[in-house]
């Protein structure tokens, strides 16, 4: 098993709060490399969200801290159009697979350091969005339609001027 994949699927604190950078110094490119595909073999079929964002982490981490100081890394390389534009429409996955196909420089472990770390946020905000539209009482903020169709109303008293009898009156009740 992977070093990186025992760190984070540790149930003893102690391994499991270990710092990557202290691994990352030590290991060669070549472990490097291992790791980093072996993390992504991970995140991919982990059914465990912080195991998912972790690892996703990790390879962000490493891609962009780690690899790029590591002797036998080319500094020059090409980035895949269709996976840059990928990336720029937010499709992480996609420019990921992109990213890993082509030979791994200083240039793509950037390209792939920063969709690891959108990817890594984008998971989270999903998991946000379906823990909050899981909860009955938030369903009302999910509805599309008419801006009618929504179930927040302001009471008619606050609509009404605090002189009545006055037309010209901008003074409105204030919520206490």
């Amino acid at each position: 098993m992977s070093e990186l994949i025992a760190i984070i699927t540790s149930p003893d604190p102690a391994v499991r709060n270990r710092a990557l950078d202290a691994f990352a110094r030590a290991a060669t490119l070549d472990e490097l490399r291992a790791e980093c595909a072996a993390l992504d073999a991970f995140r991919r079929t982990s059914t465990n969200l912080y195991e998912q964002v972790r690892a996703l982490f990790f390879l962000y981490a490493i891609y962009r801290f780690h690899l790029p100081v590591k002797e036998g890394l080319p500094e020059r390389g090409f980035i895949d159009y269709v996976g840059y534009s990928d990336l720029l429409q937010r499709r992480f996955e996609e420019a990921i697979d992109r990213f890993l196909a082509a030979p791994l420089s200083d240039t793509t472990a950037s390209a792939l350091a920063t969709a690891y770390h959108q990817l890594a946020f984008q998971t989270l905000a999903n998991q946000v969005r379906r823990s909050v539209r899981s909860v009955p009482g938030n369903q009302w903020m999910f509805r599309l339609g008419h801006p009618a169709d929504q179930p927040l109303r302001i009471r008619p008293e606050l609509l009404a001027p605090l002189d009545g009898d006055d037309a010209g009156s901008r003074l409105f009740p204030i919520l206490h």
